[in-house]
């Protein structure tokens, strides 16, 4: 098992210290949220909230990810970051393909590039992008950014995206991961054919092992069931040796773990030696003693 840190909407200038206490204490990967912008009228609901209020975003921070795992990278030797996850369909393929590899390149390959669909329509209508066939660009943008990931000339022709042969320097020796997120059929699906993983975003935990059996049973459809494939989740089963356990027996590979409820509205007033203290606490009371 592999343990991931979680922390965000916080101070920006607590991370860089978070992440070298985090691999200090052990902890093999430390993941950062993407988040372009808040409108200020909407109501669309948020998928991962018993009621779907996603209020407790509103004045939080958000660093850009591509922004921020070059810093941290900077700070540490060892650690792995994971985007968890960037929205993206609302971006260009082109784009995004250059800003992956670049933060492929500065953190020397300790990259997880996760993914997702963003379930807001105002940020496609924000970035000027449709709605419609979301899942279908984003299956292509997939494809786009692995080709241009090469360091060859690639192309492209699809329904959607028309790329020309270029040619992206520098690039990453090693395939960057790709993670999908997302908890439909539509999501599970993707991961199963296209990803390199999966990342769980928590919510009943009773569906988690009913998630990690349909993604079997489509990668063994897809033809994929020996190929390495990482399995990122958020459960409470990860703060106890028997829960890790648990968890390793449904084939989870990566456990990502909290200490504060960040859906709680308002700004987050805890102290950065008090989140020192806790990422500490879990490593030696359950890292230790699992490993």
């Amino acid at each position: 098992m592999r343990f991931s840190y979680a922390e965000s909407m916080i101070d920006p200038g607590y991370y860089s210290a978070l992440a070298s206490a985090a691999e200090d204490a052990g902890y093999d990967g430390f993941v950062i949220p993407d988040s372009i912008c808040y409108p200020e009228e909407s109501d669309s609901t948020y998928p991962y909230t018993p009621d779907g209020d996603r209020s407790f975003l509103e004045d939080r921070p958000f660093i850009e990810p591509f922004s921020l795992i070059p810093a941290l990278a900077a700070v540490t030797e060892r650690i792995r970051f994971a985007t968890f996850v960037v929205k993206l369909p609302i971006r260009h393929p082109v784009l995004i393909a250059k800003q992956a590899t670049s933060v492929a390149v500065l953190s020397g390959e300790r990259f997880d590039f996760g993914v997702g669909s963003s379930p807001w329509p105002e940020d496609y209508e924000i970035c000027d992008v449709q709605w419609a066939r979301r899942g279908r660009r984003m299956d292509e943008m997939i494809e786009i950014i692995r080709g241009l990931s090469s360091g060859d000339y690639f192309e492209y022709k699809g329904e959607i995206f028309d790329v020309p042969s270029i040619k992206m320097t520098p690039t990453p020796e090693k395939p960057i991961p790709i993670l999908l997120g997302g908890h439909s059929h539509a999501a599970l699906a993707r991961a199963a054919r296209l990803g390199d993983g999966w990342m769980h975003a928590g919510g009943d935990p009773e569906a988690l092992a009913a998630h990690i059996a349909t993604l079997h049973t489509l990668r063994a459809e897809a033809g994929r069931s020996n190929e390495p494939f990482k399995l990122y989740v958020i459960s409470m089963d990860a703060y106890s040796a028997d829960g890790i356990k648990r968890l390793e027996d449904l084939g989870v590979t990566d456990v990502i773990v909290g200490f504060r409820d960040s859906y709680v509205p308002g700004p987050d007033t805890q102290p950065l030696s008090e989140k020192v203290d806790a990422l500490r606490w879990y490593a030696d009371e359950i890292i230790s003693k699992v490993a």
